[in-house]
């Protein structure tokens, strides 16, 4: 036998290009630079898209919320209204309500098992979704989950997409979105504000809640 028949077989890679894309045109991807770097605290979101293209987020969209470093808490009546908002715009589920967009504080984008957990329950039923963590150092993550042929979750990539045209970027709205939607606490306030009520807990990472009071989505999210 010769030497290459010796060797020992190579695993075959997943190939990059294989790989969903989450894309995010230029002036999504901006915006959500700013909002991860607004404040010293984690930001959760929505990413909007248009109804012929699902995996391409031109727009994010956050709800009032009380924040830390470490715990991301959503009203519930700003959820509703979210909701209301974006089907008065004609806009379908699919386009506001399947990509979950969130930012970690430290260098680290990997979601906690209560990321998973939250997640596997609250888009159980959905056809499709995707959970989406920037990091404060850039690193990201995001993975598509679908259930059709089974359930199952695939990395994918991320790439901001200049082929399109994009409007320019508009720090003053961003800036008065931030300050009208994200509340700041210390963690010893998160704390004694959920007594008695029903929080999901990471010790490992963040700690946050949605509960959406329309039988569109119910979301309690963890981090």
């Amino acid at each position: 036998m010769t030497r290459r028949h010796l060797r020992r077989p190579r695993r075959k890679r997943c190939q990059l290009s294989k790989r969903p894309t989450l894309r995010f045109s230029p002036y999504a991807w901006a915006k959500l630079l700013f909002l991860r770097d607004a404040g010293p605290t984690e930001v959760g979101g929505f990413g909007i898209t248009e109804q012929d293209d699902l995996l391409c987020v031109n727009d994010i969209v956050i709800v009032e919320q009380h924040c830390t470093e470490m715990t991301v808490e959503f009203s519930d009546t700003a959820v509703a209204d979210f909701f209301e908002d974006q089907v008065e715009l004609g806009r379908r589920p699919e386009q506001f309500a399947r990509i979950w967009i969130h930012t970690h504080p430290g260098d680290s984008p990997l979601p906690s098992p209560v990321d998973v957990r939250t997640f596997e329950r609250v888009f159980g039923n959905c056809d499709w979704a995707v959970m989406f963590i920037i990091a404060q150092g850039g690193r990201t993550y995001a993975d598509l989950y679908w259930r059709h042929g089974g359930p199952a979750q695939l990395r994918m990539q991320i790439e901001v997409d200049y082929k399109s045209p994009f409007p320019a970027a508009d720090h003053q709205t961003w800036s008065e979105e931030y300050d009208s939607c994200v509340r700041e606490l210390s963690s010893q306030s998160l704390l004694s504000k959920r007594e008695g009520q029903d929080w999901f807990c990471d010790n490992r990472h963040n700690t946050g809640h949605y509960q959406n009071s329309t039988p569109l989505f119910d979301f309690r999210e963890a981090d």
